[in-house]
């Protein structure tokens, strides 16, 4: 098997991510969960998912499907279509899975994955990210992870 194909057994199906997790977990792997859009990937997202990946040992990356980046972002966006983005995340040393969804948020993704460790980006306060009550109650912990300033797809947009 060659490396491009390495990386795209990462992108993973929704219907069978919870197969891996089933088997990460019984080789005592703690299970970190984050996503977004990730359009533009910049040294702030490469920054964000390892100090995500520090909290656990497997990182999956729920990805928004293009339709729900134009839904979210707007007309124009996403500027790069799902295959692309997610090949560049499973391409990432630190990405074990990405899992694209259709939906506004990731809610659905959470659940069925039952992350041990949440993670959202420094501008979410904890009542503000979706599926952290649900990751509490089921004994999972929720992080926010500190932007680096100066680093964001929509300004880098901006300045083209």
């Amino acid at each position: 098997m060659d490396t491009f194909d390495l990386i795209n057994e990462k992108i993973v199906k929704r219907n069978a991510i919870t197969s891996y997790v089933l088997d990460w977990r019984k080789n005592k792997n703690s299970i970190v969960f984050t996503n977004g859009c990730f359009d533009v990937l910049h040294y702030g997202h490469i920054n964000y998912l390892a100090q995500a990946k520090d909290l656990g040992h497997k990182l999956i990356i729920g990805l928004n499907s293009d339709e729900s980046v134009t839904r979210l972002k707007g007309e124009g966006r996403p500027v790069n279509n799902v295959k692309a983005r997610a090949t560049l995340l499973a391409a990432l040393s630190i990405v074990d899975a990405v899992v694209v969804f259709e939906e506004d948020t990731p809610e659905s993704l959470i659940k069925q994955i039952i992350p041990d460790v949440l993670v959202k980006g420094g501008d979410y306060k904890y009542e503000d990210i979706v599926g952290a009550d649900y990751v509490s109650a089921n004994g999972g912990l929720v992080e926010v992870i500190k932007f680096v300033d100066g680093y964001s797809s929509t300004e880098i947009l901006k300045k083209l």
